[in-house]
């Protein structure tokens, strides 16, 4: 059995797993008084996790680009909880998130939840931002590890907090590399970049190492930071593979809309690691249909370490500014 067919044969079966076997977070915590901020919260699994906390009674936070006002008047509908605020974002922009959490420090007492949930797909062109950074890379994952690091004294003023990295099953085939952090155009051309997703699976294997490395350096701080898997879900974020016009984006694409998850499904395990009891305590773990899963074998002390000097310096943070 060649390489290529082995690769579609075990995304198909990964798929149809995906589907059947769907976990429901049952918890039935209160969340009143907590406040959780989401990025990507307008759609998708963003937006079905917002809902559910705001069920719970949490204040929400809905960090976005679009689609705001809409997705803020829809959550305090269903939910019939007035307590849900957006606030725009640019994850393409250092700036952006830089004044995003210059606002959230001024007027926020503290933070419960916070979710690096936003992300865009591969689009198989080399995008820079004007930051100099890989578009891909920059919005999924450098504004994210910036953001944190921003948010962290808010965040260590609530006396339990959870911070949740929204990874990919993507992040166990990365090819990532310190050196391809910001890969050069050859990269988008070879056949390894196209059957593993390229900067999208670079980007969600960045996120597992950064949740592995917080987790580690605010141990006894009362923060917790893990990792979610969703699995194949029906998100607008597929329509990048099918820009690539290819077979392969276009086979996932018709895979995932067949037989992946509605984002209601997608979100649950995000929220069961946001608030479930049963998580209470659990940090730098990887979770897959509410439960613990196995991390990619990339994620080496060596590797990660080196990731976090090198993120620290693209992402342009002061001294003064790193709390952990």
């Amino acid at each position: 059995m060649s390489l290529f067919t082995s690769l579609v044969l075990g995304l198909f079966l990964f798929v149809i797993f995906n589907k059947l076997w769907c976990f429901w977070c049952r918890s039935k915590v209160c969340l009143i008084g907590k406040t959780a901020l989401i990025t990507g919260g307008a759609s998708g699994i963003g937006f079905q996790t917002a809902l559910a906390l705001a069920s719970k009674g949490c204040r929400i936070i809905i960090a976005d680009i679009t689609n705001l006002n809409e997705a803020v008047e829809q959550i305090k509908k269903i939910s019939n909880n007035p307590n849900i605020i957006g606030k725009h974002i640019d994850l393409r922009s250092f700036d952006s998130v830089r004044q995003f959490a210059k606002e959230i420090l001024e007027t926020e007492p503290k933070l419960d939840i916070l979710l690096c949930n936003a992300g865009i797909g591969d689009y198989r062109i080399r995008t820079f931002t004007q930051d100099g950074l890989e578009r891909t890379m920059q919005v999924n994952y450098f504004s994210h590890f910036l953001l944190t690091h921003l948010l962290l004294d808010l965040l260590k003023k609530a006396p339990s907090t959870r911070i949740i990295f929204t990874s990919s099953i993507t992040a166990y085939v990365s090819d990532l590399t310190i050196e391809n952090l910001n890969p050069n155009p050859d990269y988008y051309h070879g056949f390894l970049t196209k059957m593993n997703g390229g900067t999208y699976s670079n980007s969600k294997l960045c996120l597992a190492a950064a949740a592995k490395m917080f987790a580690e350096r605010l141990k006894g701080t009362g923060v917790t930071v893990n990792t979610v898997l969703p699995g194949g879900v029906q998100t607008p974020i597929w329509s990048a593979t099918k820009r690539d016009f290819n077979f392969i984006g276009i086979f996932v694409t018709c895979l995932v809309y067949l037989y992946g998850k509605t984002p209601e499904q997608g979100a649950q395990t995000l929220i069961h690691v946001a608030h479930s009891e049963n998580v209470e305590g659990q940090t730098g773990q990887f979770f897959y249909e509410g439960m613990r899963f196995l991390k990619p074998l990339q994620l080496s002390e060596g590797f990660c370490k080196e990731l976090w000097h090198k993120s620290i310096e693209c992402t342009k943070l002061q001294a003064h500014e790193i709390k952990c």
